[in-house]
């Protein structure tokens, strides 16, 4: 299965409607997905109405970057914060983020409200149903959907139907927990701390980051006055309820960096431990999990909001594509096979640096100066390492026998009429051909927008709606591409 689907039919009978539970960055993503297709979207949200400036997440890597230009919403989120260029690693290893083959070749430093704020819009905007203030206390489902029982806020329980739920409800995902799924994993932190305060010295940078002994601190700048500040101490690893203070911040903070930059004006403290963990399966019968719900990770290079956005992205035109008809349900077990290994892949290299940044024993400091070394020295570490972190490298599995490029992510190319994440923005699949070739019959009904290449290139690609190659052929003719696209709808 190369993720487009074939044959027509949803079994959802009469009920379309989707349920998205969790309104988090990748909840908010995934209803705006289906808004934008037509499909009847409900999003169901535990808390009331409101965009909290007190989340944990604050870079946005370059392949989220590419998704959110899909949306036409990149450049104005980039608007709201700083980008950085140069990742620093236990302090020898140094990545070079504008060597990405990305139209965004940095570390976009924002907050998640900012995210949040613009998704929400776009989900508002396209007629998601927002429910606050509820929350999933069961779950039944048959061949036919999903019955989901939620309590309002008056207290009383309401069951609603729906085709398909998707849970985006994080960490302690009620959906999760009403399927029965395990969550097997470990701490790999006990114990950090996150701070929002103001500064009365500026840092020299836009993040900052080092360890020294057994205290790590990394503060990031908002653009705004405020700082991020997060950090551990290794001798003081207590409960996520423990009490938590400014001076303990700027004590830590001044052992790992040197200074505490005169903190002040704390808005927010709190601690949280760090988990790895990863569902086994990333969907029950008619019922989804993505985000946090689905893996969690350590914070170590800033990937858990990324590959949540990620996971929606993949799994929304997919949703679209069945409840519309225009795909049968077979195409949706790709969701898994595909997002499955990418958040495995993150646990291992998120963990991986998370381990080798706190390691005490000799033999582990050796393996980090070893590991530092050579990536600085070889460059296809170095770029199989950026490609990992900032989410570009990842590809998804092809049929034996497929073109190179099947599974593998799209770059921005040159069109005759732009670029090709404009062309995305309608949602559709585009198909990319040689100068002059007529759209197949599949495209003059609007499966598909037909785009050329700027340049004289001869291959024919079909991208699908979330950038990633479904089918090519090189040196195509018009009936080359008819019969290459006969089994794709």
């Amino acid at each position: 299965m190369n993720g487009i689907g074939t044959g027509t039919g949803t079994g959802v009978g009469t009920n379309n409607t989707v349920i998205v539970v969790g309104s988090g960055p990748t909840g908010l993503l995934l209803a705006g997905d289906l808004a934008a297709a037509g499909v009847p979207v409900t999003l169901v949200e535990r808390r009331p109405r409101k965009i909290s400036n007190l989340s944990r997440a604050f870079g946005v890597h370059a392949r989220t970057l590419e998704q959110l230009d899909a949306r036409d919403l990149a450049d104005e989120l980039i608007a709201t914060g700083s980008t950085i260029t140069r990742l620093r690693l236990f302090r020898r290893l140094s990545l070079d983020l504008g060597t990405l083959p990305s139209r965004f070749p940095f570390l976009l430093i924002t907050p998640q409200y900012e995210v949040e704020r613009l998704l929400e819009r776009r989900a508002r905007e396209l007629g998601v149903e927002f429910r606050h203030e509820s929350e999933v206390v069961g779950l039944r489902q048959d061949a036919e959907g999903v019955d989901l029982d939620v309590r309002g806020p008056d207290g009383t329980v309401v069951t609603r139907r729906a085709a398909y739920v998707v849970g985006t409800d994080g960490h302690h995902s009620a959906v999760r927990q009403a399927l029965g799924l395990p969550f097997p994993g470990v701490a790999v932190i006990k114990s950090l701390f996150l701070a929002d305060v103001r500064l009365a010295e500026r840092p020299d940078g836009v993040l900052t980051v080092n360890g020294a002994g057994n205290a790590f601190a990394m503060i990031a700048s908002f653009g705004d006055g405020w700082y991020r500040v997060m950090g551990w101490n290794r001798d003081h690893e207590v409960a996520d309820d423990a009490p938590l203070d400014l001076d303990e911040v700027k004590d830590v903070t001044r052992r790992a960096l040197g200074t505490d930059y005169g903190m002040h004006d704390a808005r927010w403290l709190s601690r949280f431990h760090s988990d790895e963990r990863q569902v086994p399966r990333y969907q029950v019968g008619r019922v989804f999990l993505a985000g946090d719900a689905a893996h969690v990770h350590s914070p170590a290079g800033g990937q858990g909001m990324n590959t949540g956005l990620q996971d929606a992205a993949n799994l929304g035109w997919k949703l679209a594509a069945v409840v519309k008809g225009q795909a049968s349900e077979a195409l949706l077990d790709t969701y898994h096979a595909e997002r499955h290994p990418v958040g495995k892949a993150v646990l291992r290299s998120s963990g991986g640096l998370v381990r080798l940044a706190r390691a005490q024993n000799p033999a582990l400091r050796a393996v980090r100066a070893l590991v530092s070394a050579f990536a600085n020295a070889a460059r296809p570490a170095r770029t199989k390492a950026l490609a990992q972190i900032s989410g570009i490298g990842y590809r998804y599995p092809a049929p034996r026998g497929a073109h190179r490029l099947v599974g593998t992510r799209m770059p921005d190319v040159a069109l005759e009429r732009g670029r090709l994440y404009e062309a995305l923005r309608g949602g559709q699949f585009v198909l990319i051909t040689p100068k002059g070739l007529e759209a197949p019959e599949g495209d003059r009904q609007g499966r598909r927008a037909l785009e050329h290449w700027a340049s004289d290139r001869r291959t024919a690609v079909l991208v699908r709606p979330d950038g990633y190659v479904a089918w090519a052929a090189d040196a195509a003719d018009a009936a080359a591409i008819e019969k290459g696209l006969a089994f794709q709808f």
